[in-house]
């Protein structure tokens, strides 16, 4: 679906050492100095998701193909951005090109590594970049509302609908809150709302970076991040960049047994990737067979002609119906075959809601 998560945060709060663990490649090039990522650098990565593995094994699919999410590393932002300070412009161009923002923030002492503010305080660095974002969000909406108004005020049903949902987000953008707070009255509203592009409208995850002694339970300063998050209704996660950095090159026994070490179920990458995902309000079906099995990514609440969409315009054009198997039923039943001789393979039509793990196969005709 080409989703894009934007990696932003002040300079030298490890976003670039994040990207290149997180890609598993060296394409940001990660230095002591502000804005060595001049150029958005952008990685696919995989959704770690073991049912496919589960269904694979069970379908005997001689390929693997799991779904993805792109992340975008954006130049390193200063105060001042909105008014373009530094490579303020930029960073806000690119910001708008992402579906949700991944905001890492510095969670570790190290006086070899300078901060821009010289001082270690990432809610005080998050509300850097919070104040830009909105900044430029105000400066937008102080010019688009009144002109909305005023068509409005001489019954253009368009202007009615921009100056009422764009208006609530330019109080809140007033009192001091993100775009994303809106609450749109109906669908039209939800289309203006949308179209408007607003920075502060994306949702946004926090990454904290951290020492690798804290990479397990995290610190103080992680801790306030989490609250902050928590007040928010936002997600937060706690990942030490040095150590993601360690696992590349890494086979899987050497990562299973560095991770044992550092008291690590799993990579912190994977805890951000699968965050992302949910951030972005995507789910996963699957679709299996002895050539391969696969996961494709969907909106949450898509109906069965959209899902069908993601793997061919063509499904969704032409489609007639949806062989259905809950995730829990194939496996359980051991594929296929077993779940249709027990029942629990259905057959959904153009109104039905796709749920996370469904093992899907569109019948279409065009």
């Amino acid at each position: 679906m080409g989703f894009r998560c934007g990696i932003v945060g002040l300079p030298n709060v490890g976003k670039s050492t994040l990207f290149n663990a997180l890609t598993e490649t060296q394409a940001a090039q990660a230095a002591n100095y502000p804005f060595c990522t001049i150029e958005p650098n952008v990685g696919q990565v995989a959704v770690p998701d073991a049912r496919l593995d589960d269904i694979a094994r069970i379908a005997k699919s001689a390929k693997i193909v799991p779904t993805q999410l792109a992340f975008v590393d954006i130049a390193g932002l200063v105060k001042g951005a909105s008014k373009g300070e530094g490579l303020g412009n930029q960073f806000l161009g690119n910001i708008r090109e992402v579906d949700a923002i991944v905001h890492v923030l510095r969670c570790f002492e190290d006086d070899d590594i300078q901060h821009v503010a010289n001082k270690v305080d990432p809610i005080a660095d998050a509300e850097v970049v919070e104040t830009e974002l909105m900044l430029a969000d105000l400066e937008s909406l102080e010019k688009r509302v009144p002109a909305a108004q005023k068509k409005a005020a001489s019954g253009d049903k368009e202007a009615k609908v921009m100056a009422s949902v764009l208006g609530q987000a330019l109080d809140l953008l007033r009192d001091g809150q993100p775009a994303r707070l809106t609450e749109p009255a109906d669908t039209e509203e939800e289309r203006v709302f949308a179209q408007a592009q607003l920075l502060t409208a994306k949702p946004v995850l926090y990454v904290c970076n951290v020492a690798e002694e804290d990479a397990a339970e995290g610190n103080p300063l992680s801790a306030q991040v989490f609250e902050k998050a928590k007040r928010e209704g936002a997600q937060a996660v706690v990942v030490s960049a040095a150590i993601e950095a360690e696992l590349v090159g890494m086979d899987e026994a050497e990562r299973t047994e560095f991770l044992a070490e550092m008291g690590l179920s799993e990579t912190g990458l994977a805890r951000v990737i699968r965050a992302g995902y949910q951030l972005l309000g995507l789910q996963t079906f699957f679709t299996a067979g002895p050539k391969e099995a696969r996961a494709w990514t969907f909106p949450t609440g898509a109906r069965a002609p959209q899902a069908a969409g993601e793997i061919h315009s063509d499904f969704e054009r032409g489609f007639i119906r949806a062989e259905t198997i809950a995730f829990d039923d194939f496996v359980n039943l051991g594929g296929e075959s077993a779940a249709r001789e027990a029942g629990k393979l259905r057959q959904e039509g153009k109104e039905y809601l796709v749920q996370d793990g469904d093992v899907l196969l569109f019948k279409f005709n065009v």
